[in-house]
């Protein structure tokens, strides 16, 4: 099947996930993530949530004020989620989780192609189910990084995730440098990512419209070297724009790296 890739892309994070928690004690739930507000049960809490209101589950009723780190109603239908578990044991969460992930690859592997590619609600707006199912990929390689970085135990996990992860990111480069910095017209920028995945990624600004560009002749305004696993992470939210910038090789416009940092973090 042609999105048989992405069922087994959920399927290896997700047991990925329960195979790096099932042994360990119960302390590590309560260990706070990168994500604002969050412990490891919260994070856990927020997938199966996902799942089971997939699968027909309703919303939990949310009691009292959000906390500020709410932000949106994306938000508000996750911290409702994360709310409702508070007060469970971890493995208790981490059964439903295993439990909801295995409803929902039983569910996808049941879809037809036409399923796949209808149009539908997503985080993003509407979409095709497929790029929604996609980015829940992207959504769980990355929580599981957070939970993995919450215990000290930080390793960017090889698979299909994160090829997703660094595709998406790397695809929105133009945007970023089009759109969100507005860099003008003659602005060239060479983003070098090194390690497993490494990449390099030239974007071109013509005619106010920013691209990437396959050749590259000119001398950038701004080459930027950085690891894979700062690079998502920063796009990701997951560390802020000086420690980025502490970390990288940078070579040319230097407040145009910083403002390629500002407008980096892409997930909210």
């Amino acid at each position: 099947m042609t999105y048989e890739w992405i069922t087994d892309a959920l399927e290896e994070t997700w047991e990925d996930i329960d195979r790096f928690l099932r042994l360990r004690p119960y302390e590590v739930y309560d260990a706070p993530t990168s994500c604002p507000g969050w412990s490891v049960r919260d994070v856990l809490s927020h997938l199966t949530g996902v799942a089971e209101m997939l699968a027909g589950a309703p919303v939990p009723r949310h009691d009292g004020a959000w906390p500020d780190y709410v932000h949106n109603p994306i938000g508000e239908l996750n911290e409702a989620f994360v709310q409702a578990n508070r007060e469970r044991p971890g493995l208790e969460v981490l059964d439903a989780f295993r439990e909801a992930s295995r409803r929902s690859l039983s569910d996808l592997r049941a879809l037809d192609t036409d399923a796949w590619e209808k149009l539908g609600w997503s985080p993003e707006g509407e979409r095709p189910f497929h790029r929604f199912q996609e980015t829940r990929v992207l959504d769980g390689w990355i929580h599981f990084q957070d939970i993995r970085d919450a215990l000290g135990e930080p390793h960017d996990d090889p698979g299909v995730g994160g090829d997703v992860v660094l595709s998406r990111f790397e695809a929105a480069l133009p945007y970023v440098i089009g759109k969100r910095v507005g860099a003008p017209d003659g602005t060239l920028v060479r983003v070098n990512i090194t390690g497993p995945r490494g990449r390099s990624v030239a974007v071109a600004v013509r005619d106010h419209r920013a691209e990437v560009v396959e050749e590259a002749t000119s001398t950038p305004s701004l080459e930027i070297t950085t690891t894979s696993a700062l690079f998502w992470r920063r796009a990701a939210g997951r560390v802020g724009v000086d420690e980025f910038l502490d970390s990288c090789e940078l070579q040319g416009d230097l407040d145009l790296a910083r403002s390629l940092a500002e407008s980096l973090r892409i997930m909210l």
